[in-house]
């Protein structure tokens, strides 16, 4: 990709290459902004919590990564399906699912969430049975999560795949971190009902303008 970028002395292809560059970034940037408030209140935190209670970090940590990288790109391919649709009916079901996702977040903010869990002790187990482990809960726990509908979302918007899907994972590696190397003070530290009322805004907003191009597609 450089080297096609060096070769090329015209300057208006370099002009495009660079906007080309800038609209990559800033999908992947809103990508990670969007699912990580989406992510930190959520069910897979806990779990990741819990996993880093009765295992080491690193093989939680890995486990927890890959299961989160399969199912990213998994909701990626779903919604880069939804692209081969009319215009119309794809900023319909984006803007469908975005305001789904914020009722759902706003209606959850105010659930109380008892976080108080006997300590256990540690499993001895072997590094790839920790992992394996991690990965199939988290796995399992991330069937129809709001981070997957965001994600979704996000790659039928755009047509830029691998940066929706590089946006959206490194949030959730940025969230299984902080679960497992932090443990329980993430959640002792972090209002859940303010994180989730800004993740429905965030959806809220993503939501009315997938809304306003559909309206704009239709005219």
């Amino acid at each position: 990709m450089v080297g096609r970028e060096v070769a090329c002395p015209s300057p208006a292809r370099q002009c495009r290459a660079e906007e080309g560059s800038r609209v990559v970034w800033s999908v992947v940037l809103a990508a990670f902004v969007l699912v990580l408030p989406v992510e930190l209140p959520d069910k897979t935190l806990f779990a990741s919590l819990v996993l880093a209670t009765r295992f080491p970090p690193l093989p939680v940590f890995v486990g927890v990564g890959t299961a989160f990288g399969l199912q990213v790109a998994i909701a990626v391919t779903a919604g880069s399906l939804l692209s081969l649709l009319p215009e119309a009916l794809v900023t319909g079901v984006v803007a469908l699912l975005f305001l789904v996702g914020a009722v759902i977040l706003w209606r959850s903010a105010g659930d109380v969430e008892d976080g108080g869990e006997a300590a256990e002790v540690r499993e001895q187990t072997s590094f790839l049975r920790a992992a394996a482990i991690s990965f199939g809960v988290l796995f399992a726990a991330e069937w129809g999560d709001l981070s997957q509908l965001a994600t979704a979302g996000l790659a039928a918007r755009y047509e830029e795949p691998l940066s929706v899907f590089a946006g959206a994972w490194a949030a959730l590696l940025v969230v299984s971190g902080l679960a497992v190397f932090l443990g329980k003070k993430l959640a002792d530290r972090l209002p859940i009902p303010l994180i989730r009322r800004v993740a429905a805004g965030l959806f809220l907003v993503f939501a009315v303008v997938a809304a306003v191009e559909t309206v704009r597609a239709l005219v």
